[in-house]
């Protein structure tokens, strides 16, 4: 969700099937045989999402759809989560309708970055079109959290009272933020190690895909699940907001001492 997912490059398809079946077998075979390890990659993209979007991806090709398609199929999906969120008062129906919109919204993502390279069609502008799409998408999740809080307050509420309360509101906003500045924060390391050839930070192992899922955009996009039930989904908000935060703010520290580090 907040950055795109995508498999390892390879080369398209020497040998194109006919038939969907044949397309989406022959695809999905294409992607499976070349996987990076995603070393360091918080365990819900690594292990769930990667998986789910290779299947979109091969449907996606079988069916013809380009990659940017697959790109506005994604934030379609997790658009029509945001309205449901807003528009449709808080329930257990509402909440599972809205966890898996945005789930599905996020293979999508994955997906996209796919299709472009196992039909070839990899470009600066569907990559460009793909990051600005994610650097709007979650912040707009939690305006959406906002919206549903102001308009709902009495669900969300620990004693059923229809006042609004301060922090839960300022949550999403603390959140949109974080958001904003984690994303900006590693595109623009990326970009200045490449440029001036800084020391890049560890990766880690298996382990810290785990240590990190807090992170993982899979995990914001399933915390929805838990709507219906408001003081439930408060609190879990909460949890989350403070455990990104936390890593966010050491995320930064090791990205500006690692770009202050010149490369061995």
């Amino acid at each position: 969700m907040c950055m795109s997912t995508s498999e390892a490059p390879h080369a398209p398809n020497s040998a194109p099937a006919s038939g969907f079946s044949a397309k989406f077998s022959h695809t999905l075979r294409s992607l499976e045989a070349a996987q990076k390890p995603g070393i360091g990659v918080p365990a819900y993209t690594r292990w769930v999402n990667r998986r789910v979007a290779r299947y979109f991806a091969a449907a996606a090709v079988a069916l013809g759809i380009t990659p940017n398609g697959v790109t506005a199929i994604s934030a379609a999906c997790s658009a029509a989560g945001i309205i449901v969120l807003i528009t449709c008062p808080p329930s257990v129906g509402v909440g599972i309708c809205v966890a898996l919109l945005f789930a599905l919204g996020y293979g999508l993502d994955s997906a996209d970055g796919q299709v472009a390279r196992v039909t070839g069609a990899s470009s600066p502008a569907g990559e460009w079109l793909d990051h600005v799409v994610d650097s709007i998408r979650v912040p707009s999740v939690h305006m959406a959290t906002l919206l549903s809080f102001l308009l709902y307050p009495a669900h969300y509420s620990f004693t059923g009272s229809s006042a609004f309360n301060g922090w839960i509101i300022a949550m999403p906003m603390i959140f949109t933020a974080l958001t904003a500045g984690h994303f900006m924060s590693q595109i623009l390391a990326e970009q200045l190690r490449n440029n001036r050839k800084t020391a890049a930070p560890p990766t880690g192992g298996p382990l810290r895909s785990f240590i990190n899922l807090h992170m993982d955009a899979g995990t914001l996009c399933w915390i929805y699940i838990f709507v219906g039930f408001g003081p439930v989904f408060v609190i879990v908000y909460a949890l989350l907001l403070l455990a990104n935060a936390a890593t966010v703010l050491l995320s930064m520290r090791r990205k500006y001492v690692s770009l202050a580090t010149p490369a061995e």
